[in-house]
């Protein structure tokens, strides 16, 4: 009798000790179908005050979260690929990543970042990449245009996302192409209404004015992530803060006299020693963009991603986690920097060697931090005007898709002091 009440008791507490307390949302190549909502059920769970945490470097960047029946059925209805721990097996796998030997580390994700997309009014999710992947993704984020960033609301987000856009006022360098077509002329009129309604005289004076907030933004403390021209335009109107680099064909009158000369590298966030392009019909800004400079044929059109240390350098490991260190290279109106014009505090994170250009970079500015990322589209290879969007559901594992939910997820983390 005292065996069988031992018997019973011992099954009991094996039960106990089995049962599940913890979800597993792996990110390697072969276990997780959708990458991409992955980061947006880890974000749920963030918004919704569920604890959560980064597994830096374990199993592709994974994440792991309570077991709750609500977090398995958003899995499910996300169709995103999950596995349940034991408190035990939750254990073993925290004392392995806390092992010296490993390049691994555990980062706690706090709170669900407030995300602001910079973007025009009316513009479609699948403009940009990003908007698209938030979207698909299930990412909450507001649209903000230069009339919120003027009004100082960017202190109401944690993240800012800009795309494609053109800070130096010359409607995207679109003029030798498109002139004469109707979108072109109506979206500069709306500009220069803009402009005009916000109290600039001047396009590029607005623009101008925009970049300097969104730049005290970062300083004071906010995350920024850019891609494609809104990299290499932002610096340059930071650099070009008081001087004309506009001809009349965009401004109405002619440019400051060796404008090129009056640049100031010290305000610019990551480039430094730029020239710029003066030709009106060139569609390029200056030399930092190496898409007429590349000689990368597109199905070698790779980089690589760095590799961190993930206890000692965690902010960069977050933003390189991923299932491959190679991904896909991709084109758009800056497709990667020129790694000669990159300044020496800024760290490359992702590298195309054959071609001596930095495709993927990140820094610090004042209290705040920012990423740029060259290319337009990562499944598009040359996106071009008018061309239908792309389709997610075509590719849930996108590595260059999972660069951009590394920005987006990051603010989230415990801040731990940075080594490097």
């Amino acid at each position: 009798m005292l065996f069988r009440k031992i018997a019973i008791l011992t099954i009991v507490l094996v039960s106990f000790s089995a049962k599940a307390s913890f979800i597993l949302l792996p990110m390697d190549d072969t276990t997780q179908q959708n990458h991409l909502k992955a980061y947006g059920i880890t974000y749920w769970c963030l918004d919704k005050k569920y604890k959560a945490s980064w597994l830096l470097n374990y199993r592709g960047g994974s994440f792991l979260l309570p077991d709750a029946t609500e977090i398995r059925k958003e899995c499910q209805i996300r169709g995103v690929s999950f596995e349940v721990l034991t408190d035990s097996e939750q254990q073993s796998v925290l004392d392995e990543i806390a092992s010296p030997s490993q390049n691994m580390e555990n980062v706690i994700l706090e709170k669900a970042p407030k995300i602001a997309v910079y973007t025009p009014k009316g513009k479609q999710p699948w403009d940009d990449a990003v908007t698209l992947v938030l979207t698909y993704a299930e990412i909450p984020f507001t649209a903000i245009y230069d009339e919120e960033v003027l009004s100082d609301q960017l202190i109401l987000y944690d993240w800012l996302h800009l795309h494609h856009e053109d800070f130096t006022g010359q409607y995207g360098k679109f003029y030798g192409s498109y002139r004469n077509v109707p979108w072109y002329i109506e979206q500069k009129k709306g500009a220069e209404n803009l402009a005009s309604q916000l109290g600039f005289t001047k396009v590029s004076q607005e623009k101008g004015a925009v970049a300097k907030k969104i730049s005290d933004f970062v300083i004071g403390g906010g995350f920024m992530f850019a891609m494609c021209s809104a990299t290499d335009s932002f610096d340059i109107a930071l650099s070009a803060h008081g001087v004309d680099i506009c001809e009349p064909m965009f401004d109405g009158d002619a440019s400051d006299a060796n404008y090129q000369s009056k640049l100031d590298y010290h305000n610019s966030f990551a480039f430094k020693d730029f020239i710029l392009e003066r030709r009106p019909e060139k569609y390029e800004f200056s030399d930092i963009d190496m898409t007429e400079k590349r000689n990368v044929p597109m199905e070698k059109d790779y980089f690589t991603l760095m590799e961190f240390s993930a206890k000692w350098d965690p902010i960069p490991s977050m933003l390189c986690q991923n299932h491959t260190q190679l991904v896909k290279g991709f084109m758009g109106q800056t497709t990667a920097f020129d790694a000669k014009l990159v300044k020496s505090n800024i760290l490359v994170l992702g590298t195309c060697e054959l071609n001596g250009e930095a495709r993927y970079i990140h820094g610090q500015k004042g209290k705040g931090m920012f990423s740029f990322f060259g290319g337009h589209d990562p499944e598009d290879y040359q996106h071009k005007v008018g061309d239908a969007p792309t389709v997610l559901d075509l590719h849930p594992n996108s590595p260059g898709y999972r660069l951009i939910l590394n920005n987006v997820l990051f603010p989230a983390a415990r801040k731990k002091k940075q080594k490097t």
